[in-house]
């Protein structure tokens, strides 16, 4: 029973929780790029970054950090994003090159 009670108060944290918390991150992709949604004054904003990776990392830090959001959640946001954006770019296949025959 105590092992049950204690479960029960640590899954109701305000640290452990989802929604309830102050700050909030959430990156997707998008048809281009990423959309990210953040949290303030207690309404969900989503914003499309697509204008080339860097920047897209460089908003998304300012965004976190600027505001004084938690570092994990920062790092956790731009390795998403980040992958999203590798897996967005086109990936180009080397052609084969035949040789000459020697006759």
């Amino acid at each position: 029973w105590y092992q049950r009670r204690v479960r029960e108060a640590v899954v109701s944290t305000q640290s452990t929780g989802g929604l309830i918390n102050k700050h909030v991150v959430g990156i997707k992709a998008a048809d281009k790029g990423v959309i990210m949604t953040t949290k303030s004054k207690g309404k969900l904003s989503s914003t499309t970054l697509s204008r080339g990776g860097r920047r897209t990392i460089k908003t998304i830090r300012a965004a976190t950090s600027g505001s004084h959001y938690r570092p994990d959640l920062t790092d956790a946001a731009i390795r998403k994003a980040s992958a999203i954006i590798r897996s967005q770019k086109n990936k180009s296949v080397a052609k084969r090159r035949s040789r000459k025959s020697k006759n």
